[in-house]
């Protein structure tokens, strides 16, 4: 009973908290003469991806790397097939793929630039660094180009600004924003804790309750700015959240929790096991992250740029392809459905 009312007082928290910090934030930078374009790529982005980089540095400073890894890995396939496919399933997306190419391509790149620490079990200290300042390196570059330019991309970041009308008094402002980040703190607390009884009650690891329970969670105010924009036919501007958040959650959240609290996914040995030696055991069960887990990711990659480029929208029965494989990838990872040795 107590663990659910942690999981659910977690959620709770985690999206009011989440929405609130985001509003409150947006507002006080309008008051500050901030354009709708850097609002967007960094307020926006990194606002709603802050439920996850909380909980998973909770989850870190109390070794529960598992429900960490698996945040990021659930948040960033239930990014694209739970919330797009939903999106898409209540109302077909129209796409603009000229304006989704560069965050799109980034997006990738970073994919598989995290494959390769995940290969290596490289989450060092100096590992998070290297993403955090390429997460930044990046968001300069993206406001000096789509300023210069006026591309399309920029117009999109605009438009992700444009869906919070934060228009409030600053002291209202002010106070959102604490409030949110009360919120998301003690959201992610609640969320962790209940995780984490829920994995030794099901008998399952805290990877999976990462990957889908705390998951689930943290990318609800995603799930929300995606569907009402959606419903709104504003769906680069979903695309465009979902984007950015996938790289925010591998770039930003590891990238903190690495420099925060390094850490290893291997299971078994990985105290003192050079980074060479422990990479060897990578698919031989000794690491938190499974093939499954690889492929989930990069599958969700494929079918969003299958879907997203090709008729220049996101169909409703795409949608719903989206959100069988979601939920297909959830059985999988629960030993619902044969994982054939993955």
């Amino acid at each position: 009973m107590m663990m659910a009312v942690l999981i659910l007082g977690g959620f709770v928290l985690l999206f009011i908290g989440g929405e609130a910090l985001v509003r409150g934030s947006v507002g006080i930078a309008r008051k500050a003469g901030m354009s709708e374009l850097v609002i967007g790529l960094t307020l926006v982005g990194f606002g709603t991806s802050l439920p996850e980089m909380v909980t998973s540095l909770q989850a870190l400073s109390e070794g529960a790397v598992g429900l960490s890894i698996g945040n990021v890995i659930g948040s960033n396939v239930a990014n694209i097939l739970l919330v797009i496919g939903a999106a898409a399933f209540v109302s077909a997306i129209m796409t603009n793929p000229k304006a989704l190419m560069r965050d799109g391509a980034f997006m990738v790149a970073v994919t598989a630039l995290f494959a390769v620490i995940v290969w290596i079990d490289g989450f060092t200290r100096l590992t998070g660094i290297a993403f955090t300042a390429l997460l930044i390196a990046y968001l300069v570059a993206s406001v000096i180009l789509d300023r210069r330019s006026n591309s399309a991309a920029g117009g999109m970041h605009g438009g992700e600004a444009e869906e919070f009308d934060a228009d409030d008094p600053l002291w209202l402002a002010i106070v959102m924003t604490l409030g949110g980040i009360v919120g998301v703190i003690f959201g992610a607390r609640f969320l962790v804790e209940g995780g984490s009884d829920a994995a030794r009650l099901f008998g399952v690891s805290e990877t999976v309750i990462g990957i889908s329970i705390v998951a689930i969670g943290t990318s609800l105010p995603e799930l929300v700015t995606s569907v009402v924009a959606a419903r709104k036919g504003k769906a680069d501007v979903a695309l465009g959240n979902v984007l950015g958040s996938n790289v925010f959650n591998i770039l930003g959240i590891l990238g903190v929790s690495a420099i925060v609290f390094p850490f290893s996914l291997i299971e078994t040995g990985a105290v003192g096991v050079p980074l060479e030696i422990a990479a060897m055991q990578f698919g031989q069960a000794a690491s938190m992250v499974t093939w499954a887990d690889m492929g989930a990711i990069f599958l969700s990659v494929f079918l969003l740029f299958v879907f997203a480029f090709t008729g220049r929208k996101i169909a409703r029965w795409e949608g719903a392809v989206l959100l069988a494989a979601y939920f297909l990838y959830i059985g999988v990872r629960f030993d619902m459905i044969p994982s054939i040795g993955l």
